[in-house]
């Protein structure tokens, strides 16, 4: 399944409380996705919280884009990604 890099925009900054209504609304983030087929891996966040850069796997970009619609996020941009780190040729 091809990866995606989702680069997302919160002018106002993300905040997700460490807390059970943070672990809430992750749950329900990643449970909206499933309905899509799409599958959240991991997220950047910037130092001010205003920007967030997502790994996830999917289909296609609309498939993304379905999720993140269904979920109430922003979607600035949608590239396809590989892998490459420093280890690849060891």
């Amino acid at each position: 399944m091809p990866r995606y890099l989702v680069e997302r925009t919160f002018p106002d900054g993300l905040a997700i409380p460490v807390d059970a209504t943070g672990i809430e609304a992750c749950g329900l983030v990643v449970s909206r996705n499933g309905e899509d087929g799409v599958t959240w891996v991991h997220s950047y966040v910037s130092p001010d919280k205003t920007r967030t850069f997502c790994i996830y796997d999917a289909a296609s970009p609309e498939a993304i884009r379905s999720a993140a619609k269904r979920n109430g996020l922003p979607v600035d941009k949608i590239t396809e990604v590989r892998v490459l780190d420093p280890y690849f040729y060891n």
